[in-house]
C-alpha cells in the first residue's frame, strides 16, 4: 500500500513538471531574431502551419544550433532561406517580426 501511494505522489509531481515545462515553452522573439542574424538580417518571412520560413540577406549569420536550443524542432537550410520547425508559435513570431521592421 506504501509503494502505491509513493508511486501515485511521483506520477502527481512527473506531471506537474511536464506541464510547467509547456508553459514555458514560449519562444523568446528577441533572442531569435538576433540568431537570426539581426532585424535587418531577414528579408522577408512566411508561415505555413507549424513552419516559419525565413529568407535572409546572409544566411551564415544564423546561429542554427542557438535557435534549435531556443525551441525550434527543426532547422533546413536551402540557399538564402531557413525553414524552421516551430509549432503554433510560427504565426506569431511573423506578425513580431512584421511589427520590428
Amino acid at each position: 500500500m506504501e509503494y502505491l501511494i509513493i508511486g501515485i505522489i511521483l506520477v502527481i509531481i512527473l506531471l506537474a513538471i511536464l506541464k510547467a515545462n509547456k508553459k514555458g515553452a514560449n519562444l523568446d522573439f528577441n533572442k531569435l531574431v538576433e540568431f537570426l542574424g539581426g532585424k535587418e538580417n531577414i528579408i522577408s518571412t512566411e508561415t505555413n502551419l507549424s513552419r516559419f520560413k525565413v529568407t535572409l540577406k546572409d544566411v551564415s549569420k544564423a546561429n542554427k544550433e542557438a535557435i534549435q536550443k531556443l525551441g525550434a524542432k527543426g532547422i533546413v537550410e536551402i540557399d538564402n532561406q531557413l525553414k524552421i520547425i516551430l509549432g503554433h508559435e510560427s504565426k506569431q513570431l511573423k506578425k513580431y517580426i512584421d511589427e520590428i521592421k
